[in-house]
């Protein structure tokens, strides 16, 4: 196979392994075609306010001032007078979208939703304010239009600021939410004049809903226990105040009206959210009003959280729910259908209504549940062959009648606590049922996918061994035998998709399971190989084999283990700075062994370092700028020592551009800082100067020299340019500190390759990248080339991971792009976030390029080995993923997986742009001379 075709295979296999991973373990859990279900008696509240606090934690509105006043006085007085208080728990992923769509339409987006836009419905879903007679809702355009695109006629209204108003870098924030008050009261009191809208509101079913955006963009910009924070909360505090005496009055005191306050997600201490640390995943939920139990005192409640001491609440009722429980409560406070998707369990601790009242509304949630258990349960056995199908037994339609006659005679009966717990039975088992048939087919697409995964890995590693190592002789094909063979593997991918069509599957079943046929095709069509090799391997020394397996496996379990604690990277660094004293090749170049092992340990240092953007340190990113011009400077005399001096003028030309750039972005990083701290935004000159440092340091880097060094510290400058622009903390002094080691790693290369006797060493000073290697000279694999590999990946671990993030969504700090722009724009800030991600990266994979060129080896040879390696740590991951347990250990398991598949992936592209970074010149005819190494 050549090389274009097995890249585009290569990323192809890949993304299909990266993609089944949502469709496995996270795909949609909405099915559609259930009836409504509605409590038959009348409801308690009219209407229904419901107030979210975007990023808004329970600690930061619980818990008192140091000086034992409330953050939040009013609502403190609720809580202690009026109404029911509690936490919410939410799920991962902890972002603004899902946390809406489970407090609004009762039920938990899968994972993916979040990739798919915050606007829009990928799927179309029912909800409260669908189910209401009118809903009218004011704040933030990145949630509003998402439910009233999914409302069914036109009774939701939203009034929304500009996109443009979510500044991180703005003056203050609160003013996102001064504006949703001011145009409620406005709304309120233009109602007086005009007869239609005065109408609408006084009917029944009617939901105002608003959404407070100011603390989120607080916290992101200042840290939730900044004073801007705390302020906003209090103003939140003061603003619920207003709007709830304005609807009281408006009324005229009918005590028709209930209110709730909660939070779709928390925050966490350094101003991000996504995974599930409980400051993320904890909200406050406060309801009082119409319909509301009062607080309960108790002498003594227990929850493992221990904040009830702190809070100073022990003696008042606490009452927890998880986030989807919301929807059915507002359901049924103002006596709509319970969301059709809605998961949620009815928190009747909350309603101060009848036994009769509760039982019912009990009754209705779990028939309701129980209509999507039968959706979900005909669905799947219409895609499944009868004698396949295995039901959840619990559950059977006999046990379904028996469930539903039991707790409507206990209704009938007015035992009203029993009828209350079956129906929790009820609901418990719907939801497990649902659960189970979601689960389905989850063994059958994990083993096809580990099957092709295990066959792919096979074949990669027969590739190496064919073609570029001298373990096996070339066998030759046998005609018959691969006809018979070819025909046997296509009847049996033609038995597997015969068997996913009458099932009718979707058509990523069919690329999951066909997927394994070729891959083994080509891994059985190369036996005589693996029995050559075999023989081959039973000859050599047995003791010498199995410890060269250990090694590996040893190595590939650090890897595996840094992705857990950051810590391990630092042990592999220092067994690193072992490796010439190991070898003995610090007897042949002790200057090179001691800086290489220098660096190391220097390096060895960061992955312990804490996790970036929690404490922006803005005089570390200036001094590691000026670090960077001082080791320029150095670096002159021996740029100069050219033999073609135009050139050469031209070179220092585009080197003083590049080193003028690194100044500027430290200039840049600084002033905006100061702004930034001083409330006055993001200055317009620092942002134009950003995004050209960003355009133009790719097109500096490829008009520099091609000579080994040049070109390489050419990189070095083009990436800290832009690196420092991206840089909050000690991370921007971390290239730095790589390219170092990078560069020590080149050079031991060549003293190996000496000590093995491999080749000759080739002068690193006059060694150019643009001169074709001549082909001739590749030589084969040794195996002191799967310890080169396993540098590189280890290598490109630790750049991603010793800058201080952590293999979780919650570690990337939106800070990080202030110098590009401070107004929310999730896509836009996830794509600057990559970016910033992969710069260590490209330095590592240039470094490597330099590597395998002056080593001469074909990139390809060595790009196999790491890609091994890489797929046997996917492979571990694949099955350490899960969706169960914590939410912590969810988020992270799928964040490992997806992390390391996107590396694999990475690389790939990675090799093929270190080669244009290395090779490519412009405005200069490329020679194709060859060079005499």
């Amino acid at each position: 196979m050549d090389i274009p075709v097995f890249i585009l295979a290569g990323l192809l296999v890949h993304c299909v392994f990266l993609v089944s991973i949502f469709d496995i373990y996270f795909s949609s859990p909405l099915v559609h075609g259930m009836t409504p279900q509605q409590t038959p008696l009348p409801p308690p509240a009219k209407r229904l306010v419901l107030f979210v606090a975007d990023g808004l934690r329970a600690d930061s509105l619980y818990e008192l001032n140091s000086n034992g006043t409330p953050r939040a006085p009013y609502l403190r007085s609720i809580l202690e007078n009026n109404g029911s208080w509690g936490i919410s728990h939410t799920r991962v992923p902890t972002e603004s979208r899902p946390g809406h769509v489970a407090l609004i339409a009762g039920f938990y987006e899968d994972v993916s939703a979040v990739a798919k836009g915050w606007k829009e419905n990928p799927v179309e879903f029912d909800s409260v304010f669908n189910e209401s007679k009118y809903t009218w809702s004011w704040g933030s355009p990145d949630i509003l239009p998402m439910f009233a695109k999914g409302a069914t006629g036109d009774h939701v209204y939203t009034f929304c600021y500009a996109a443009e108003s979510e500044d991180f870098g703005a003056e203050d924030a609160a003013k996102l939410d001064i504006w949703v008050f001011d145009h409620v009261k406005s709304f309120f009191n233009s109602s007086r004049s005009n007869q239609t809208l005065f109408s609408a509101l006084n009917e029944e079913k009617v939901v105002l809903f608003l959404h407070l955006l100011g603390i989120d963009t607080n916290g992101h910009a200042h840290r939730p226990n900044s004073r801007e924070y705390q302020e906003n909360i209090k103003q939140v505090d003061e603003g619920v105040k207003e709007i709830a005496s304005l609807i009281d009055d408006f009324y005229g005191n009918d005590g028709k009206t209930a209110f709730i306050l909660t939070s779709d997600h928390g925050m966490t201490d350094w101003g991000s959210h996504g995974a599930g640390h409980p400051s993320e995943t904890l909200t406050p939920l406060i309801v009082w009003g119409a319909g509301v139990n009062y607080p309960q005192q108790v002498t003594s409640q227990f929850f493992e959280d221990n904040f009830l001491k702190e809070w100073k609440l022990e003696n008042l009722k606490r009452i927890d729910v998880n986030q989807a429980d919301v929807a059915p409560l507002m359901a049924s406070l103002i006596g709509v259908p319970f969301p059709l998707n809605s998961v949620g369990t009815l928190p009747l601790e909350y309603l101060n209504s009848s036994a009769h009242f509760k039982a019912e509304s009990m009754f209705t949630n779990a028939v309701q549940i129980l209509e999507q258990f039968k959706v979900k349960m005909s669905q799947k056995k219409k895609t499944t062959l009868s004698f396949l199908f295995t039901p959840f037994k619990p559950l059977s339609d006999s046990e379904q009648i028996n469930f539903l006659k039991k707790i409507r005679l206990y209704i009938q009966q007015q035992k009203y606590d029993e009828a209350v717990t079956l129906c929790k039975t009820l609901i418990n088992l719907a939801l497990e049922g649902l659960s189970y048939y979601h689960k389905y087919d989850r063994l059958f697409l994990g083993l096809s996918i580990a099957v092709g995964f295990v066959g792919w890995t096979t074949y990669v590693v027969l590739v190496i061994i064919k073609a570029h190592t001298n373990l096996t002789k070339t066998v030759p094909t046998n005609e018959k035998k691969s006809t018979v063979l070819f025909y046997s593997f296509a009847s049996a991918g033609m038995i597997i998709a015969f068997f996913l069509l009458i099932q009718t599957c979707p058509w990523t079943y069919y690329v999951y399971c066909l997927l394994p046929v070729p891959v083994w095709y080509a891994v059985v069509r190369e036996i005589p190989v693996i029995q050559d090799l075999a023989t081959n391997v039973l000859s050599l020394h047995m003791g010498q084999s199995i410890g060269f397996l250990l090694v590996c496996i040893l190595g590939i379990e650090i890897l595996v283990f840094s992705f857990f604690y950051r810590s391990a990277l630092t042990i592999g660094l220092l067994v690193f700075a072992g490796w010439p004293v190991i070898t003995q090749l610090w007897i042949q170049a002790k200057t090179k062994a001691l800086i290489w092992t220098l660096l190391c340990v220097l390096l060895a240092v960061f992955p312990l370092m804490p996790v970036v953007g929690r404490e922006p340190n803005i005089p570390l990113v200036i001094a590691a700028g000026l670090l960077t011009l001082l080791i320029s400077f150095f670096s002159l005399p021996s740029l100069c020592k050219s033999e073609n001096k135009y050139r050469d003028n031209e070179d220092l030309k585009v080197y003083f551009y590049q080193m003028f750039s690194v100044a500027l972005s430290t200039y840049v990083v600084s002033s905006t800082h100061n702004s930034l701290k001083n409330k006055q935004g993001l200055p317009v000159v620092n942002q134009i100067i950003s995004w050209m440092t960003l355009v133009s340091s790719p097109v500096l880097l490829l008009l520099s020299s091609t000579f080994l060094f040049q070109r390489l510290f050419s990189i070095l400058l083009s990436l800290m340019s832009t690196y420092l622009l991206f840089s909050t903390g000690y991370e921007a002094l971390f290239p730095l500190a790589l390219f170092g080691l990078m560069f020590a790693w080149i050079n031991m290369e060549q003293e190996a390759l000496q000590h093995y006797g491999l080749s000759l060493k080739p002068k690193l000073a006059v060694f150019n990248f643009t001169y074709a290697v001549d082909i001739t000279q590749f030589r084969q694999l040794h195996l002191d080339d799967v310890r080169r590999s396993f540098f590189f990946v280890f290598f490109i671990v630790t750049a991603f991971f010793g800058t201080g993030n952590i293999a979780s969504i919650n570690s990337f700090d939106p800070a990080s792009v202030y110098c590009f722009l401070t107004v929310f724009s999730p896509f836009m800030m996830g794509g600057l976030l990559l970016l910033k991600v992969a710069i260590p990266f490209v330095l590592v994979s240039c470094a490597f390029e330099a590597v395998q060129v002056t080593t001469q080896l074909s990139s390809k040879s060595l790009f196999l080995i790491v890609l091994v390696i890489s797929d046997i740590m996917a492979l571990h991951f694949f099955f350490l993923v899960q969706d169960y347990g914590s939410w912590l250990d969810i988020g992270t398991s799928i964040s490992h997986y997806v992390l390391v598949m996107s590396l694999t992936i990475f690389m790939m592209v990675m090799n093929g742009l270190a080669q244009l970074l290395t090779t490519q010149r412009l405005g200069h005819p490329r020679r194709t001379k060859h060079h005499s190494t």
